[in-house]
């Protein structure tokens, strides 16, 4: 099939070079000049891992262009993947979708055309981006038909994994009142659904994986289980973060609560680890999208303005834990082990680091931080602050008063931990994501303080 994709960022790019690997003739369109040039010379603009590798695979059935004629006039499919970042309100930012629908609706000329809203969008948003395309499609074809149909296919991607879940997804969810676009998705659809490609050798198949769920519904059921889905991950988040309190009070250890209770296949293991909280684009925006929904309807969603604002609690607290061992904070230097918001990725958007950073800068701390990937990435979109970068890891802790680490890279396990103790002015680490072992860090002759135990 020939499919478009306009927006060439985490979803749309991933998207896009997925379905091209599966055999479809894809176009990538984005305004960006500079970007489209990066991927023509198959250099992806983001770090996911196995990406690169993945844009080779299908470079003969995958194109990136500037041009919307060229990506959509032909287009049978066409994927809607731009930024809806949130307003101060909390709703989404929905300029670029608007401007994304008009396109499509000026250049659309296949007689049948299946417009994808894979953006996360307010629910209802899919009448809206129908009657933008065809306000736009009449004014530009006077007398010419197209028939065309609105679809949600809401994206669960998790950065740092998002090939394998797109290739070996846990359900395929597309929502729309018109068969024949339900008909369309799936036949576009069908080789993952039945997994009948053959998988990359750098991205095998899991063992016993047969088959992905194809889930056919409404529209606004669609638009609505994309954010039911990221605003319970969040709590699940938050909600062991908020036991991990509990824990450090009565002498309980978090890792074995949560084990406990994750072994109940009712409740089940994942996103049961407690320390600083999540991050991203995603988990933000989302519940803050839907908690504005609410209100726009007249009901406050009070469980998920609840994961949030513990959310929050989460970066206040590891600030108010090193204050407590240091007592004074002024002129104190401060080492980060982790910028992005969670490791394999270079995403810095609401990364805590950051957050933590910047509360530590305004009480007068000198800040020093270091990612194995993120570190271009923090040096550009972090200029005007105040923090510093390492070149290596372990230069965090050159006269440091104290190291915090933020994102659970692996590498920082591989760090000499006696070597780098010598180098601190205090031999403290604040581990906020239970990420390392502390009889090595004890044995190193570190003081070190975790989330949810009792020192």
């Amino acid at each position: 099939m020939k499919v478009a994709i306009i927006g060439t960022g985490y979803v749309g790019l991933t998207t896009g070079v997925t379905l091209a690997f599966l055999g479809h003739e894809v176009t990538c369109l984005d305004v960006d000049a500079a970007k489209i040039a990066q991927l023509n010379q198959g250099i992806s603009p983001i770090y996911e891992p196995h990406l690169d590798e993945l844009m080779k695979a299908a470079r003969s059935r995958l194109k990136f262009s500037t041009s919307a004629s060229d990506a959509l006039s032909q287009a049978e499919v066409i994927f809607i993947a731009v930024g809806t970042p949130s307003l101060a309100d909390g709703n989404p930012n929905l300029t670029y979708l608007k401007s994304a629908a008009e396109a499509v609706g000026e250049h659309i000329q296949n007689p049948y055309v299946v417009i994808v809203n894979k953006s996360t969008v307010p629910i209802g948003s899919g009448n809206w981006v129908e009657s933008l395309v065809r306000d736009a499609f009449r004014s530009k074809n006077s007398g010419s038909k197209s028939q065309f149909v609105v679809a949600s296919n809401p994206e669960f991607l998790r950065e740092g994994s998002a090939l394998q879940d797109m290739l070996y997804a846990d359900r395929v969810v597309v929502g729309s009142d018109d068969e024949k676009a339900i008909s369309t998705m799936r036949k576009l659809y069908q080789p993952l659904i039945e997994q009948t490609f053959t998988p990359p050798s750098f991205l095998p198949r899991p063992e016993n994986f047969k088959m992905v769920n194809f889930l056919s519904s409404d529209l606004q059921s669609a638009e609505l289980i994309k954010y039911a889905a990221n605003a319970f991950l969040a709590l699940k988040v938050s909600f062991i973060n908020e036991i991990s309190e509990l824990s450090e009070k009565v002498g309980a250890d978090i890792s074995h609560v949560a084990k406990g209770i994750g072994l109940d296949t009712r409740i089940g293991n994942k996103f049961l680890q407690a320390g600083l909280g999540w991050g991203g684009s995603c988990f933000a925006k989302d519940t803050a999208a839907l908690i504005s929904t609410g209100k726009e309807y007249g009901l406050p969603m009070v469980i998920t303005q609840a994961a949030k604002d513990v959310n929050t609690r989460q970066r206040i607290r590891m600030v108010e834990i090193l204050a407590n061992e240091l007592k004074i904070l002024k002129g104190r230097k401060i080492g980060i082990l982790g910028l992005a918001f969670k490791p394999f990725t270079d995403d810095l958007r609401d990364a805590p680091a950051f957050d933590v950073a910047q509360k530590l800068i305004d009480r007068g701390a000198k800040v020093i931080g270091f990612d194995p990937i993120a570190m271009n990435r923090a040096k550009k979109e972090w200029a005007q602050s105040e923090i510093q970068f390492a070149e290596t890891a372990e230069a965090v802790f050159e006269e440091a008063d104290a190291v915090l680490l933020i994102t659970e890279w692996p590498e920082f396990l591989d760090i000499n931990f006696s070597k780098s103790k010598e180098k601190m002015k205090n031999p403290l680490i604040l581990d906020g994501r239970n990420h390392l072992d502390p009889v090595a860090i004890k044995k190193a002759g570190l003081k070190m303080i975790t989330l949810g135990r009792s020192s």
